[in-house]
């Protein structure tokens, strides 16, 4: 609290100083923000093009760049001059610099922006400078840099001020380049593989497709009220019904009304796919190109750090599934258990704490999740789910206690999840109402059966595999990330007066 408050004393001094010198500019200039100026070049273009350029060499070449100053030496004589490809020097003296471009300098302070014409030359310390001809200012700031501009120190600081995380800290502005390149890489790669991206509904009048509490809003001209999606994959399903494509997949934002912890955001982004003559084997493979092919793009290989421990995205994964991954840690064998009571039983014999109505897969997933999840470190498939938690997948051929269902873990964290779609219409119909019953006994009132979606499969779905990945989560992986807020340009955060 004590460096809050010693950073807003400095700052009100610093900012009754700016406004001081922004009424002077005005006086001089005129207009202090003007809306037209054309610079010739970024400053990596600036780099690459004289990459080759010698030491104390001076060009003939005159360019213009732009940009935030983020130092200034020798009362504004070597500027370090930063646009969002990278930083140039900017030189300033009376040899070089016309009087009135170097009256501008005192008039500049940290973090204004400015746009420099001058002749190209590398220092005989062989520093890529230009020797400025006229200096404009373009935006002059009225709050000063964070005065610790390599990064804010308060955690909390960087979440509700991104701008300034982003201006003052290069490691959270290449994640968040980072992550651009990998959404851009995963719409490439569905592209590439023959997927048609489309788009579905946020606002809809009937919440599905996965198991959450939704935000709640109302549509005042329609007189009704509406949920912000959990999930895109019934109207996604009703796409692949109209036989639109075969292929069909969305990059979208999903909002769940629940938990907030490093790994849970509120709104989140996911990819969702559908793939008609597909299952969910041919979900594992592509899931693995698609992990591998993201990792190159990042690192240049599958193999990468997360901390301190190696991740390799090089396929095939392993695939286990769940009733072995849970006799492997617990010794327990689902598979030789017949009755919701016998699960029951052999759970709180080995220590846990099960609720009495638990049926024998939720007992299977229960202690999946509390003893086996923490083991999977390199990304493993983890396969045959219990049908009784996975209401949309077929049945595992002689196994009906289980269904072709695969998550897809990394880190011990879900990041996929995955099956071979159910498109039995009178299946769909007996698992959705089971689930929807379910709902209602836990309080959940407002939920409603979708009975369009129901239409649609009556209309007929072709054999399918789908898939959801969590994007956030995987670029958390790829970048190194402790916390989801890190790789959320504006996440979920209270009130600064809370």
């Amino acid at each position: 609290m004590a460096d809050n408050q010693n950073e807003t004393a400095l700052s009100s001094d610093a900012t009754e100083v700016r406004a001081q010198k922004l009424k002077l500019l005005r006086e001089k200039i005129g207009d202090v923000y003007p809306a037209h100026f054309h610079r010739t070049m970024t400053n990596a273009d600036l780099a690459e093009k004289y990459k080759n350029l010698e030491a104390d060499v001076e060009t003939q070449d005159v360019v213009t760049v732009a940009g935030r100053v983020y130092s200034s030496r020798n009362s504004g004589m070597f500027i370090d001059l930063r646009d969002a490809s990278g930083k140039i020097q900017i030189f300033s003296h009376k040899d070089t610099t016309p009087e009135e471009a170097r009256d501008m300098l005192p008039m500049i302070d940290l973090g204004d922006i400015i746009g420099v014409t001058g002749v190209v030359r590398r220092t005989k310390r062989g520093e890529l400078t230009i020797n400025a001809q006229e200096i404009t200012m373009l935006t002059k700031t009225l709050l000063p840099m964070p005065e610790k501009y390599h990064g804010l120190s308060d955690i909390e600081l960087r979440y509700r001020k991104r701008h300034l995380d982003i201006l003052t800290n290069e490691e959270s502005k290449l994640r968040f380049q980072q992550r651009s390149r990998i959404v851009s890489g995963i719409r490439r790669f569905m592209e590439d593989d023959g997927f048609m991206e489309v788009e579905t509904p946020m606002l809809q009048t009937v919440y599905g497709g996965a198991s959450a509490d939704p935000f709640k809003t109302h549509h005042n001209t329609l007189k009704m009220d509406m949920y912000l999606r959990i999930a895109p994959e019934l109207f996604l399903k009703r796409t692949l019904v109209s036989g639109l494509s075969d292929k069909v997949f969305e990059i979208n934002r999903n909002f769940r009304n629940e938990g907030v912890s490093t790994r849970h955001n509120p709104e989140f982004t996911m990819m969702e796919c559908y793939w008609a003559y597909a299952d969910y084997e041919d979900i594992m493979d592509l899931v693995e190109r698609l992990f591998a092919r993201l990792a190159m793009t990042i690192h240049g290989s599958t193999e990468f750090k997360y901390g301190d421990t190696e991740i390799s995205f090089k396929g095939p994964f392993r695939r286990v599934p769940m009733p072995d991954a849970v006799k492997e840690v617990t010794g327990i064998d689902f598979l030789a258990i017949k009755t919701d009571e016998e699960a029951r039983t052999a759970a709180k014999a080995a220590g846990f704490e099960v609720e009495k109505d638990w049926t024998w897969g939720e007992c299977l997933a229960f202690l999946f999740e509390e003893e086996v999840e923490a083991t999977l470190i390199q990304p493993s498939h983890v396969t045959h789910f219990p049908k009784d938690i996975s209401p949309f997948a077929k049945e595992v051929p002689g196994e009906p206690r289980l269904v072709e269902r695969f998550e897809t873990y990394c880190n011990t964290w879900e990041i996929g999840n995955a099956f071979s779609e159910l498109n039995d219409p009178e299946e769909q119909r007996a698992r959705m109402v089971e689930q929807l019953e379910q709902a209602h006994a836990r309080g959940e009132k407002e939920k409603q059966l979708d009975e369009e979606f129901l239409d649609a499969i009556d209309q007929g779905m072709p054999p399918a595999g789908g898939l959801g990945i969590g994007v956030d989560r995987l670029i958390m992986l790829l970048t190194d990330a402790p916390s989801i807020r890190d790789v959320i340009l504006f996440p979920a955060r209270r009130n600064k007066a809370d």
